[in-house]
């Protein structure tokens, strides 16, 4: 790979309109770093290999889910896009787990595919400091350990002192169906050809990663009436607080899924195929994802399972093709054919789009910093699926981060750190650079500590306040928060105030509610605090109260009822802030310190932890470890002191 230095020699120019800032890859990740860093003033430019397929949705058509809905509503309260869009053009909305506690519902909408496109299309056309640009980028500039450019497939060479890739699955990309094996993107779009061997050639480790998709069938060859109808909810929820509470906001359309099961003729006929599989023959390299297997694979890891969901989802308004999620599979296609038939209701679908597995090369992110620089090459970021995540949430979540922290580095600033007690997004990145991922990687509500605290209904307090410090948010939004965050104060303490009698309005209210009748007078919020009350049920024993957007009542009646567990929650964040702020210095020798095993001393010198929390949450790490780290640093900062 050329240096700055040798591509000028080789007579290549520089076109005109230099970057401060160059993205490659418009997926999910790319258009939100690009959005993110033209925002806070910089001039981007935004290379894609096709403009008509930019912000696609390969896979699932939606947006959301368990962990992924309340990273998206973090993006939004950050200042990001994806919300806005999600919203703009929802086509079913549904809350998961909503029968559950409150750290564990989360948003989930049906996206019209096409729609989405043109949308962030649109934004990205409109951003003044945004060149979008159709080419191919096949290099990289670096001297001296730091990025000056890239260089496209055509010779051509663009300058930036700061370069983020974004290339998702595209990146020396193999689609696998059956014996077919042909060098391609997802939707039969071209791959990613000589970026992957510049990232090699910087000493950047790297791998390959499988992933797939379900086929697409024509609606009208479904039969529906045995299937399930999965209707949205009634009262549909937007991700950006710009829509919270608007009454004028409401989802594109309602387009219905249904759900279908697999059968055991569907089991027999997979197993009697498992030698055609590319999973099982050896055609397939690269490691899955775990939590979204194939069919064929389900098959083989749970034998003792009879019937597996199938989901028919619409992928648009505009479009009869319909996305059979949980029916993934990298089968030859008469084998994929024989597989529907034995699905009620899909016994004689067409298929529109056959299903398909594909491999692509990915960047191991124990390499990068936690701003996701990468450690070999100054200004040189990597945001997405290059870092071993799976899912468009994911992939834009980096994407806004790495957009950020490449504008604050050009300015001098420290990078934006979301620690894990802040955000699912600090959850996630902190996952991938300090621990690394063996397979793609999903974000899950179980994988964060504080859960609790990470709700879908709090990301805007959690997260506004920083997204406007960062400059994403502007005044007028940031005043509007604040008003909100005022009303839910002065909702409690009004709730404070306000004392319930007992009298045979308070005994017939708390009876029908299943809820013991009073002994003595109490305030509402004590009431509130029961568990098989609310606060609509309590309405008749509190005639005056305001009128409150449904968004502050939520807040006010989560805060209340769990306020015990949020309390001893906070208690454990504050002990996990005491480690993350005993920074260790990165110049550090591990090889000089006395007492750790030598596994700990090899990760620890690889990974570079920036501080005790970090370098705790290390594979192969000990609290033992851990324990001789920090008496070397007390020792340490008396010797720093007496100098």
């Amino acid at each position: 790979m050329p240096s700055l230095a040798e591509a000028m020699q080789q007579k290549h120019a520089f076109l005109a309109g230099e970057a401060d800032i160059i993205v490659v890859g418009a997926g999910h990740a790319g258009c939100e770093a690009a959005l993110a860093a033209a925002r806070l003033g910089c001039r981007v430019i935004l290379f894609t290999m096709t403009l008509d397929s930019l912000a696609n949705l390969p896979c699932n058509p939606n947006i959301g889910g368990t962990a992924k809905g309340q990273m998206v509503r973090e993006i939004d309260a950050l200042g990001g896009e994806m919300g806005r869009l999600a919203d703009e053009h929802m086509i079913q909305f549904r809350m998961l787990n909503a029968s559950k506690g409150p750290a564990v519902k989360s948003p989930r909408a049906q996206i019209d595919r096409t729609g989405y496109q043109r949308g962030m299309k649109q934004v990205l056309e409109s951003e003044p400091n945004i060149r979008l640009i159709q080419q191919e980028i096949v290099g990289l500039l670096v001297d001296n350990g730091a990025v000056e450019g890239v260089i496209a497939a055509t010779g051509s060479l663009y300058r930036a002192s700061r370069v983020i890739l974004c290339p998702g699955t595209f990146m020396d990309a193999e689609v696998i169906i059956g014996e077919s094996v042909c060098s391609s993107g997802p939707d039969q779009l071209a791959p990613s050809c000589g970026l992957g061997d510049a990232l090699k050639a910087l000493g950047l480790p790297t791998t390959r990663f499988k992933t797939g998709t379900p086929g697409r069938f024509h609606f009208r060859s479904l039969d529906t009436d045995v299937m399930e109808l999965q209707h949205a909810d009634a009262v549909p929820r937007p991700f950006s607080f710009d829509n919270e509470d608007d009454p004028s906001w409401q989802p594109l359309a309602e387009k219905p899924c249904y759900i279908t099961w697999t059968t055991p003729a569907t089991k027999k006929l997979i197993e009697d195929n498992l030698d055609r599989s590319p999973l099982y023959s050896g055609v397939i390299k690269g490691i899955g994802p775990r939590y979204c297997p194939s069919i064929e694979d389900k098959m083989v890891k749970f034998p003792d399972h009879e019937r597996h969901h199938v989901f028919l989802e619409p992928t648009g308004l505009d479009t009869a093709e319909m996305y059979a999620s949980g029916l993934s599979s990298s089968m030859p296609e008469d084998v994929q054919a024989g597989i529907y038939k034995t699905v009620p209701g899909m016994e004689h679908v067409e298929v529109m789009r056959p299903a398909y597995a594909i491999e692509y090369l990915l960047v191991d992110p124990t390499s990068l910093t936690l701003a996701l620089e990468t450690k070999a090459v100054h200004g040189l970021y990597l945001a997405g699926q290059i870092n071993g995540s799976s899912g468009y949430e994911e992939a834009a979540a980096q994407g806004l981060m790495a957009g950020i922290n490449a504008v604050r580095s050009l300015r001098g600033e420290s990078p934006i750190i979301i620690d894990r007690s802040q955000a699912y997004i600090g959850v996630l990145i902190d996952d991938l650079v300090t621990k690394g991922t063996s397979e793609p990687y999903r974000l899950m509500t179980s994988r964060a500590e504080y859960r609790l605290l990470l709700r879908q209904d709090n990301a805007d307090a959690r997260l506004t306040p920083l997204g406007h410090e960062i400059g994403l948010i502007s005044d007028d939004r940031w005043h509007r928060f604040l008003e909100k965050q005022s009303a839910i104060e002065k909702e409690k303490n009004r709730l404070k105030s306000v004392r319930v009698p007992k009298d045979a309005l308070s005994d017939r209210v708390l009876e029908e509610a299943g809820s013991t009748p009073l002994k003595y007078s109490v305030n509402l919020l004590s009431l509130m605090k029961r568990p098989e009350l609310n606060y609509d049920k309590l309405a008749l024993l509190d005639p005056d109260r305001p009128d409150l957007a449904a968004s502050v009542r939520e807040c006010v009646e989560v805060d209340i009822r769990y306020e015990g567990y949020i309390r001893l929650e906070q208690e454990r964040v504050d002990r996990f802030r005491k480690l993350e702020r005993r920074l260790i210095p990165q110049d550090i020798d591990y090889k000089k310190i006395r007492g750790i095993r030598l596994e700990a001393r090899q990760k620890l010198d690889a990974r570079r932890p920036v501080s005790i929390g970090q370098a705790g949450r290390i594979s192969g790490v000990s609290p033992a470890d851990i324990q001789v780290l920090l008496v070397w640093l007390e020792q340490h900062h008396r010797q720093m002191s007496a100098t």
